[in-house]
């Protein structure tokens, strides 16, 4: 390759990343009030409370004390999910820098993200060419639902850029004959380890390591038994060895947290708590509503299956990397429904396969039509597919609880700050997280909740509860927007 095109290359996929950094600056500074506010807020917390009392990767806690995730009263706010790796390198930054939390959440998530652009582009490049790899970069750089997700307070932006380095890396392994080869193989397999801690769902990508490896086999220089048995022997070593650490490191991970059940959100609803799988409410929510409309915004779904005029051996991969999510969409199949945030994991295929498509689209209607007519109708697709994708997310930005922030001003403002609150938001905790405080993001069996070391209430609804609280106990400070009760006190009673 010359100068002039490597220099080239590399202007042409700078500017990519430039677009990509562009679209994820967008509402940067928003608080986790937002799509999916208790998500990101429970993931927030964590860092939060790592901030204020050390890293202990081991035990993270988080803000809320309520009975709701578990079943079980998490007085100490144990949060036992994902490994806290996210977590602790955001919190580091924050003690050692006094940045936003907030902020550095969001940008440690957009950096993950266009880590993942370059190894998905690395990635197609070896398997496609530089066109389509190119424009897979393009698409996930300006997808709306890639982009959005991409810059939210949440473990997926650093699962997936682990699993894609993890795939790229066992690639390079694969084709390298030179020394350093091995080092591509520790780099793959450690990286599917930190992927595995951070989600286990990335256990359903392992499919996609034996497309890789019949892509780079194939075609078979020696067929006969002897050496498919040796073959496979050798791969069911190494590859196998790498797996069984990987996935042994999450099973230790699983065991260990299972000492603290409080702390562990209930997961059995998951899989298909709402007997939904492969009923015709399963096909129109993950084909329609999320694929097609979320997603791919109609129009850009219409290039999918033009995939498969292309039979070039790099489909071996990518139908591996489809069932992988196929098989994922089927297991955790109420999960997937019910959360759109799920189904990040697809969204590396599903850029690679609108880019593949489109291309192969391209070519066959050129062979037709012409360059011209072939190049603005696949770009029109794709334009129109953009279109209506931000049409569906643009409304995932907004900030739909404002009166949150100032009542919780009011909790950092007039509390001690070790004061547990009780902050009713039907269990959602983008309030809770908003006081800066420890406490119950729902009311109800209030008494119960003051025996448990409740000393503050506030809301932002005028119900009754609210009404009956303020009565009995001390207002600290009313306004239209929130009430603050002191519990600690009750009203003098009239002699």
């Amino acid at each position: 390759m010359t100068t002039h095109r490597l220099t080239h290359r590399w202007f042409v996929f700078l500017g990519i990343l430039l677009t990509a950094v562009a679209f994820r600056l967008y509402k940067i500074t928003s608080e986790p009030l937002d799509w999916h506010a208790f998500r990101q807020a429970d993931t927030a917390s964590v860092t939060r409370e790592y901030v204020k009392h050390g890293i202990n990767w081991l035990v993270p806690h988080y803000q809320d004390l309520a009975n709701i995730q578990s079943g079980l009263d998490n007085l100490e706010g144990y949060r036992m999910v994902e490994f806290p790796l996210v977590n602790a390198l955001v919190a580091w930054i924050v003690m050692n820098t006094g940045w936003s939390l907030v902020v550095t959440s969001r940008i440690v998530s957009v950096i993950f993200s266009l880590g993942t652009l370059i190894c998905l582009y690395l990635l197609v490049e070896k398997l496609s060419g530089k066109t389509i790899a190119r424009l897979t970069a393009l698409v996930y750089a300006v997808l709306p639902y890639a982009v959005f997700y991409s810059r939210a307070i949440l473990p997926e932006p650093a699962m997936l850029f682990f699993s894609t380095l993890s795939l790229w890396a066992f690639l390079n392994w694969l084709q390298l004959k030179a020394n350093g080869r091995w080092l591509w193989y520790l780099v793959s397999f450690m990286a599917l380890l930190i992927g595995l801690l951070l989600k286990p769902n990335v256990a359903f990508l392992v499919p996609i390591y034996a497309g890789l490896i019949a892509y780079h086999e194939w075609p078979l220089k020696d067929r006969s038994l002897g050496g498919l048995l040796r073959k496979a022997s050798y791969y069911m070593l190494t590859v196998g060895a790498g797996m069984v650490v990987a996935m042994g490191t999450l099973v230790w991970w699983r065991k260990w947290i299972e000492q603290y059940p409080s702390g562990i959100p209930a997961l059995d609803w998951l899989f298909n708590g709402n007997g939904i799988r492969f009923r015709p409410a399963w096909f129109r929510w993950l084909g329609w509503e999320r694929l097609t409309k979320l997603i791919s915004g109609y129009f850009g779904v219409l290039v999918l299956p033009f995939n498969f005029l292309d039979h070039h051996k790099d489909l071996w991969v990518y139908s591996t990397w489809w069932l992988g999510i196929a098989v994922y969409l089927s297991v955790i199949a109420t999960g997937n429904v019910q959360h759109d945030y799920y189904q990040v994991l697809a969204v590396p295929i599903i850029c690679i396969s609108l880019a593949r498509g489109s291309v192969a689209l391209y070519h066959w209607l050129r062979a037709k039509v012409g360059i011209r007519p072939a190049f603005g109708l696949v770009a029109g697709l794709l334009v129109l597919g953009w279109w209506f994708a931000w049409q569906a997310v643009k409304g995932y930005y907004s900030i739909n609880h404002p009166e949150y922030i100032m009542a919780g001003q009011a909790v950092d403002r007039l509390t001690p700050p070790d004061a547990l609150v009780i902050a009713p938001a039907f269990g959602d905790t983008q309030f809770l997280f908003q006081t800066n405080r420890r406490g119950w993001p729902i009311g109800f069996e209030i008494e119960d909740k003051i025996a448990k070391g409740a000393q503050f209430y506030i809301t932002t609804s005028d119900d009754d509860e609210a009404r009956r609280l303020s009565k009995e106990y001390t207002v600290v400070e009313k306004t239209e927007t929130y009430l603050l009760i002191d519990l600690r006190q009750k009203q003098s009673q009239p002699k």
